[in-house]
């Protein structure tokens, strides 16, 4: 990988782990479906006026976007919301690569080297432990919402595997549309519209810059990159970066929050992040 594309990598994991932080400032203030509704609204409009709709079966798109939008950052906004810090959910969130490579196995007929079994292996021993030590019932509860999560970005990643979208800019806009209107009628109908009426008054600034960023910053911008180098490099070289969005989620979340996690907590990450590293780096055959 050319070290200006290396560079850039980086930088869009460490926004990407930034991410969790400033999703945490939004739900200071916004419904976690809410505040997830604005982000997506923000990539669509006004970016559907002026890019062309996806070429190609839009059942895709709509399929994708209420699976990211919903299934995706809509269960991990609420898991945060319910009281997952902000740089677990950002290592959680990892697990998808784990369920993306079984969903390659079911659809693709892929295999899975003996290496990547141990490496999965000790990447659930680590999660275990992470369970084992979240305590009270809403913890947990929110831990799995963020699985649920980490679920719905494997589904993701295999709808764009399958169907090869040739602009994903304009994939992504259109995807978020149809994010947005039903996350949107989703709080309508678990909330009523207490949210909407609330919203002038939680409209604080912290919470502005949070769904900017989230729509601009993250999603847009971040995706954009991340298919970039996907198109550019293979998957060996540009997966093993995302090891590095939960370093930065824990240094963003500790930064602003001073989130901290319990010494057996600790453990489990380790043993996670080693597990996933063993499973995601690919070594070289002599």
């Amino acid at each position: 990988m050319k070290p200006q594309h290396l560079l850039l990598g980086l930088f869009v994991m460490a926004i990407w782990g930034t991410n969790f932080a400033i999703i945490k400032l939004g739900l200071d203030t916004l419904d976690p479906f809410l505040l997830t509704a604005f982000r997506f609204l923000l990539c669509a409009v006004p970016g559907v006026f002026f890019v062309k709709r996806p070429k190609g079966k839009m059942w895709a798109a709509l399929l994708y976007g209420l699976i990211f939008g919903i299934g995706l950052w809509g269960m991990v906004n609420l898991g945060m919301d319910i009281g997952v810090p902000a740089g677990l959910a950002a290592l959680l969130l990892q697990l998808s690569a784990l369920f993306t490579i079984a969903w390659g196995v079911f659809f693709f007929g892929e295999s899975i080297s003996r290496r990547q079994c141990i490496g999965i292996v000790i990447a659930l021993l680590g999660f275990g432990a992470i369970i084992l030590a979240t305590g009270g019932w809403s913890s947990l509860t929110g831990t799995l919402c963020v699985i649920i999560g980490a679920f719905s970005w494997s589904l993701c990643n295999i709808i764009i595997k399958k169907t090869h979208p040739p602009n994903l800019l304009a994939f992504i806009i259109w995807s978020s549309l149809f994010s947005a209107i039903p996350l949107f009628a989703l709080t309508y109908w678990l909330k009523g519209p207490l949210p909407f009426l609330l919203l002038p008054h939680e409209l604080t600034g912290a919470t502005i810059f949070s769904v900017l960023f989230q729509a601009y910053i993250t999603t847009l911008f971040g995706y954009w990159v991340w298919n970039f180098l996907l198109k550019k490099y293979s998957v060996a070289q540009v997966a093993p970066l995302s090891m590095l969005i939960p370093v930065f989620g824990f240094a963003s979340a500790y930064w602003m929050f001073h989130e901290t996690l319990s010494p057996f907590k600790i453990l489990g990450v380790v043993v996670m992040l080693i597990g996933m590293g063993i499973f995601l780096v690919k070594v070289k055959q002599r």
